[in-house]
């Protein structure tokens, strides 16, 4: 489980805190380890504790990599999105199926060589944990689409109009600053990768067209902690429904990668 705020807290029982640090450096912080419906899970704070890393600073390639150590082969990854699609609202939950990537700065593949290799991305999330979470929404009775393709931008600022009108026009249907090269490192190490996007407002380009004000942090952040019980529900039931089989291609596709 990758998270930020809201749940720091997701551990109501005994919890073991480490400390690991990998080749790639350390994690944006400890890991917690805990038990939930006798599954053992890894608790991630993806911008540390305080929050106090930006989108653009936090160390994937660690992250990624200390939870592989700790033998991690499913990830749960919420975030915080910004919608560029009127039907998608604040409030809603997305499964994303593509992401489109605007970062520009990011450390995002662990195939440096000298091995080489090449990851399918064609699709790049869990279908296996896609239709669970699907499933659950349903059975929670939760607003969440089927799919949405995510723009992936470095931060720490948002989009001017210019660009959110553009990533729409690309076929973006959300915005975030975090989920790349997350997915991806994870599929690399062949580990199953789910994003819930929580939808905490609109993007400049939808409130352009309705003559309201742009988005702002204060906003964000509002409608986060607003929908942060509907959304520790859904994580926590996912986590329930679990099992320890998948039928999915994830592990196989990082193994056919490599050519050498």
């Amino acid at each position: 489980m990758i998270g930020g705020t809201g749940f720091y807290d997701f551990f109501e029982g005994e919890k073991e805190e480490i400390e690991i640090k990998t080749k790639y450096g350390s994690p944006s912080d400890k890991l917690m380890i805990g038990n939930l419906f006798g599954k053992e899970v890894v608790f991630l704070p993806r911008h540390g504790k305080k929050h106090e890393i930006p989108p653009h600073k936090i160390p994937y390639q660690a992250n990624i990599f200390a939870l592989k150590e700790l033998g991690v082969d499913k990830i749960i990854a919420p975030a915080a999105v910004g919608s560029m699609n009127k039907d998608m609202k604040p409030g809603d939950f997305v499964i994303c199926d593509q992401f489109i990537d605007q970062t520009k700065t990011r450390k995002d593949t662990f195939f440096d060589g000298p091995r080489v290799a090449h990851l399918e991305m064609a699709y790049p999330y869990c279908s296996f944990l896609r239709k669970l979470a699907l499933d659950v929404s349903q059975k929670l009775n939760i607003k969440a689409h089927s799919k949405g393709t995510v723009v992936v931008i470095e931060g720490p600022r948002f989009s001017t109009l210019a660009e959110s009108l553009c990533f729409s026009k690309m076929g973006g249907d959300l915005v975030n600053m975090t989920q790349y090269p997350e997915v991806v490192l994870a599929q690399e190490l062949g580990i199953c990768y789910l994003n819930i996007s929580l939808v905490t407002d609109y993007d400049a380009g939808v409130y352009a067209e309705g003559g309201s004000k742009p988005v702002s942090i204060e906003e964000v952040l509002s409608n986060f902690k607003q929908n942060t019980g509907n959304l520790k529900s859904f994580v926590l039931e996912i986590i329930k429904e679990i099992g320890e089989s998948k039928s999915c291609s994830c592990e196989e596709k990082s193994k056919r990668a490599f050519i050498n």
